[in-house]
């Protein structure tokens, strides 16, 4: 009968113990989905419910293979935009308990509304489907993307004959491009390697692979020191101009209130990243420095007038002296914008 008793009372802690947990984990859940679209700022600090602190011996955060417990939006563990994170509660009576959740982290400022004016309408060969767009002097370089018909082209501005044009391998998809000195680099798709040739000739001098990280090519651009690469993710990856396998460093993309992903088409200037957002008619400023959204632009009236299907969407920033060029996949026209 004692056996029974002891095992019985047991039980009940058990039962207790166990009811304990679920309010434990049921409180944090409560908390992280009310703070998902909230979302924090560096500096901030966690402020966890009373029935999560009251109950746990150790709290920590982890991030795959990193680890913190000091629960504050510390950059050195949290990038801006959304965070996959694991909480690990060690509870007072020897439980560990664990959650995933999404942290994410937005920028403190709003983006600025940024407006234009349209002051010049060029030509565009509706048959390029745009990927890379950049100009230089009076010349336009452009990736021209699609498998079977990729290639690398240069004309003048308002002409839309080819001046030099190369084109790639069959199972290739060509994506972002950008000047470097007298060559032009060049992403793929899929294919897991860019491209490098004489400005002039377009002639291809060699070809590089990607680092790990990359797992596409999209947007390429050049801030006069290293090269940036986008992959359809809210990352930008800083890569050696004179290394493009090695990665610099890494920076994540957020605005005030949501993170900005699909970043495809780049273009630097003047100190500043700007981005088009893939299958929206937006323009991102970003600052390359933080990651932050500081500006976007809104083209949907020019995108109305272009945008016929699903694939001729915004897709090409380049400038002309302060000028904004933008295009887009399949589009007749370039738009010069005066930015105001």
């Amino acid at each position: 009968m004692k056996k029974n008793i002891i095992a019985g009372f047991a039980a009940i802690l058990l039962l207790a113990s166990c009811k304990d947990d679920k309010k434990v984990l049921d409180s944090l859940a409560d908390y992280n989905n009310s703070m998902e679209q909230k979302g924090y700022h560096f500096g901030d600090k966690l402020t966890l419910p009373k029935e999560v602190t009251d109950d746990a011996a150790s709290i920590s955060i982890s991030f795959g293979d990193k680890e913190t417990s000091n629960l504050t939006i510390d950059p050195k563990f949290f990038t801006l935009g959304d965070n996959a994170v694991t909480f690990n509660i060690k509870t007072k009576n020897g439980e560990t308990l664990t959650q995933d959740a999404t942290i994410n982290v937005f920028a403190k400022n709003p983006e600025q509304k940024l407006n234009y004016e349209i002051v010049a309408e060029y030509p565009h060969n509706p048959k390029n489907f745009v990927q890379g767009f950049q100009m230089e002097g009076n010349t336009i370089y452009e990736s021209d993307g699609q498998n079977g018909s990729s290639q690398i082209l240069k004309y003048t501005l308002g002409t839309t004959t080819p001046l030099a044009s190369t084109k790639q391998a069959q199972e290739d998809f060509s994506e972002g491009s950008t000047i470097v000195g007298d060559k032009v680099y060049q992403l793929t798709w899929q294919s897991k390697k860019g491209y490098i040739y004489d400005k002039n000739s377009l002639k291809l001098l060699k070809e590089f692979p990607y680092p790990n990280v990359l797992g596409e090519g999209w947007g390429l651009t050049y801030d006069g020191k290293n090269l940036i690469a986008s992959d359809g993710s809210k990352l930008l990856y800083f890569l050696d101009v004179n290394d493009p396998s090695k990665m610099v460093k890494y920076i994540a993309v957020a605005g005030s209130s949501q993170t900005y992903d699909q970043l495809n088409e780049l273009e630097y200037h003047n100190g500043f990243i700007y981005a088009n957002v893939w299958q929206k008619p937006v323009i991102l400023k970003i600052n390359p420095a933080t990651g932050e959204v500081v500006g976007t632009f809104d083209f949907t009236e020019i995108s109305k007038q272009n945008t016929k299907g699903s694939d001729d969407v915004l897709n090409g920033i380049a400038f002309k002296g302060d000028n904004m060029l933008v295009t887009g996949k399949n589009w007749s026209k370039i738009y010069e914008v005066a930015i105001k």
